[in-house]
């Protein structure tokens, strides 16, 4: 029986039509975190899996149902990296960092693994923006966060979007706050989403992110954090608003943004679609997690960053009328039918490239009129003709393929330098 090989379920083949897009999010990422003194880092494909253990939570959806892990032949446990922060946070405190002029700003587009129910914009591969800002526990870095995010989409043209901003206070004021929260939802227990049921003692916090229909009312009438704020936190919150009100950045207080560990606090934030009222089309979203290096195995630590997808990016840039074509195959394309002609072209060949022009050859054996019809359909500017009377004479017919068609012989020796200049 012959099998019918495909895409594993949850990914995607990026083909030629669609790199145009994906040069257009990974170009505005680049000279956008460039501005905002940010370097680059790249990170491994799979990790210890304690590091996510540890950085993502054992009580989160990511390690409990989504992460893939492998035992390699040594016996080690490894995970297919999950989401970017854990990972820089461990590269952070491998490579000493810390004696580093801080705070470190660090930025990564990356390939990420979960095991998660495919859908429009969600895959079980794919391929995240991740900006941090490690060693500041200063207000201003979560404002400049969500400003470069936030600019990085504007470059996109995509305007139509608003921040929703939240605080989640210190862990400590937290904790009196959750013991409030489990008691507003315990008499409705019964009646919450499975998921909801079994964060309730695990992962609180949580119970305020459901998307689930079923949770929807209680989760509106729950008690607000963001409402009860300590001292120190609702002052970090203000500058963090005064900071984007001053860039003329447009945020909603949004009491519902949660991160269920401990390690996360004050400031969470996500960028939305102005006309997504449920936050389903989320665009990239982070926050403050001054707890996690110390989980890790390092010293206290301020931290704060965020991730973006460029596929969900991607699908709102197209919702949103964007149509970006992919460049021509090729400027050149050479046609030869003659004696000598396949030395000759790729003797030509080679010297348009070093020139820059990028350059296809016929292929032997085809008739001219069958090459001329592939050097149409390349989107070359330009056809180089190679034939016996032209090769005779160390001659060649340039002919522009664009408006117009004019044609002319050139010396086989100036076509390169006559098309670089043209």
């Amino acid at each position: 029986m012959t099998i019918k090989l495909q895409a594993p379920r949850g990914t995607q083949d990026v083909l030629p039509d669609a790199q145009p897009y994906w040069l257009a999010v990974t170009t505005a990422a680049k000279q956008t975190t460039k501005l905002h003194g940010f370097q680059r880092i790249d990170t491994p494909v799979f990790e210890d899996a304690a590091v996510f253990e540890k950085g993502s939570g054992d009580t989160t959806d990511i390690v409990e149902k989504e992460m893939y892990t492998f035992e390699d032949r040594g016996g080690d446990l490894l995970a297919l990296t999950p989401e970017g922060t854990p990972a820089i946070c461990r590269a952070y405190l491998e490579h000493g960092m810390a004696s580093w002029p801080q705070p470190v700003r660090l930025y990564t587009t990356h390939q990420m693994f979960r095991y998660d129910r495919p859908q429009k914009g969600r895959y079980r591969q794919h391929t995240q923006i991740d900006c941090e800002v490690i060693g500041s526990y200063d207000a201003l870095v979560d404002a400049e966060c969500i400003a470069l995010l936030w600019e990085i989409l504007q470059r996109l043209n995509l305007s139509e979007i608003e921040v929703r901003l939240g605080s989640i206070d210190d862990p400590g004021p937290r904790r009196a706050y959750i013991e409030r929260l489990k008691d507003y939802y315990r008499p409705h227990l019964s009646r919450l989403s499975e998921d909801s049921q079994r964060r309730f003692e695990r992962n609180p916090l949580r119970l305020l992110d459901s998307k689930d229909d079923r949770d929807l009312e209680y989760k509106e009438h729950a008690p607000k954090l963001v409402d009860q704020l300590s001292d120190a936190a609702a002052a970090h919150h203000a500058i963090v608003c005064s900071a984007l009100e001053s860039a003329g950045i447009a945020y909603r207080i949004d009491p519902m943004l949660v991160r269920g560990l401990d390690y996360y606090n004050r400031t969470v934030f996500e960028i939305v679609p102005t006309d997504d009222e449920r936050a389903q089309g989320t665009l990239g979203g982070g926050g403050r997690y001054d707890g996690l290096m110390e989980i890790l195995g390092g010293p206290p630590t301020g931290g704060m960053g965020f991730g973006s997808g460029i596929e969900r990016i991607i699908l709102e840039m197209q919702k949103r009328g964007a149509t970006l074509q992919p460049e021509a195959h090729a400027e050149v394309f050479i046609v030869h039918r003659a004696e000598g002609g396949p030395a000759a072209a790729f003797r030509l060949a080679s010297q348009l490239r070093r020139v820059g022009r990028a350059t296809i050859v016929g292929e032997s054996g085809r008739s001219m009129k069958s090459q001329m019809r592939s050097a149409n359909a390349s989107g070359a500017s330009f056809a180089v003709i190679l034939g016996d009377d032209e090769l005779a004479r160390g001659a060649a017919i340039v002919k522009d393929l664009r408006d117009g068609g004019e044609q002319a012989e050139v010396a086989l020796d100036a076509v390169a330098a006559r098309l670089a200049a043209d």
